[in-house]
């Protein structure tokens, strides 16, 4: 019977797209190295199927649930996906926990998990992030000594890191791509108000358009998260005369292009539509979508290290951690009708 293959360094160097020191590093647990790329070399030895030093593999430290909104959205797939991966590095055994509508509520999730046993809770876009709902259950939490971490969401109120996207830069990039491009008449699509993210997405786009129309609310668009909810809201702001749109996920941006395509307009010809989130699915859409990119990674990093610091006792920080997306831009972005882009 053969012995495992040695594992080359340059091959996993290859793989992980990093250097060859880099990977001796991990591989010997040196310090001097991000957790992402700690990370990137492990999943490149487990790719190559070679076995994982006993020194590097996680000690079991407990369990911890991790709920997203669902998983039919490509970028709450890449959160749990992510959050599930950092977990595994630093020891700790993930359940994750689905809503979906007509399915498993927020606190079904959260019985099921306080009675598995966890240490703690990470959140992603829950109902911390909803301004009308009660926030009792996540203080009910914190009372029992379970940690919990919100994701892109606040609730003051509640004794909890919380860590999120810059929504209100956001906004302001994509204004400043259109603006570059000549767009004048730009409507905002959004999903529900009541959302804290979707309430400072409104703000920054009001103040950025209050000094050229006399009513900025009236360019808001309100809809859902979803498909149908940006080829909606589409309809009826290029009705309005809109020849750029702002979407707040790269879902409704989607159903924009879908809308705009509809009224037999052409994306970008005729009508400029930007996303949000830059989902795994965005480069492959038609025409491929400029968006603003979530700092998925980085936001992950930092909400984990936190939590799983603070169930080993260091106490976590309780004001909010934003991170600064990025403007992604692709094809579905262009000159507004009758001028060249600058």
């Amino acid at each position: 019977m053969n012995s495992p293959t040695k594992p080359r360094l340059v091959d996993i160097a290859d793989v992980a797209g990093v250097s060859t020191a880099t990977v001796s590093r991990v591989l010997n647990g040196k310090d001097g190295v991000s957790e992402q790329v700690r990370h990137d070399v492990l999943a490149a030895l487990d790719m190559l199927g070679y076995e994982r030093p006993a020194a590097l593999s996680p000690k079991p430290h407990g369990l911890v649930g991790v709920v997203v909104p669902e998983l039919t959205n490509p970028i709450f797939a890449e959160f749990a996906t992510r959050i599930l991966a950092s977990l595994s590095n630093h020891g700790y055994t993930p359940l994750l926990c689905s809503q979906s509508p007509g399915g498993a509520t927020e606190d079904e999730c959260i019985a099921l998990l306080v009675d598995r046993g966890v240490r703690g809770i990470v959140f992603v876009s829950g109902l911390h992030a909803d301004t009308t709902a009660s926030h009792e259950h996540y203080t009910a939490l914190t009372n029992m000594g379970i940690v919990v971490t919100f994701v892109n969401g606040f609730a003051p109120e509640v004794d909890a890191s919380c860590f999120a996207s810059d929504d209100m830069a956001a906004i302001n990039q994509s204004m400043n791509h259109l603006r570059q491009l000549g767009h004048t008449r730009v409507a905002l699509l959004v999903g529900p108000r009541r959302f804290v993210p979707v309430q400072r997405k409104i703000a920054a786009f009001c103040a950025s358009i209050a000094d050229h129309v006399s009513s900025p609310d009236a360019h808001v668009y309100e809809s859902l998260f979803t498909i149908e909810g940006g080829h909606n809201a589409a309809l009826r702001a290029i009705a309005d005369g809109h020849t750029a749109l702002v979407c707040a996920s790269d879902m409704m941006a989607l159903g924009a292009v879908r809308g705009a395509r509809s009224l037999g307009l052409s994306v970008p010809g005729d009508v400029s539509v930007m996303g949000y989130d830059d989902c795994s699915l965005a480069v492959f859409f038609d025409p491929a979508l400029t968006t603003v990119r979530q700092p998925v990674g980085s936001i992950v990093s930092l909400a984990v290290s936190t939590l799983t610091h603070e169930i080993e006792g260091v106490p976590g920080p309780r004001e909010e951690f934003l991170f600064r997306p990025e403007v992604v831009v692709r094809q579905s972005t262009g000159a507004a009708p009758g001028q060249t882009a600058a």
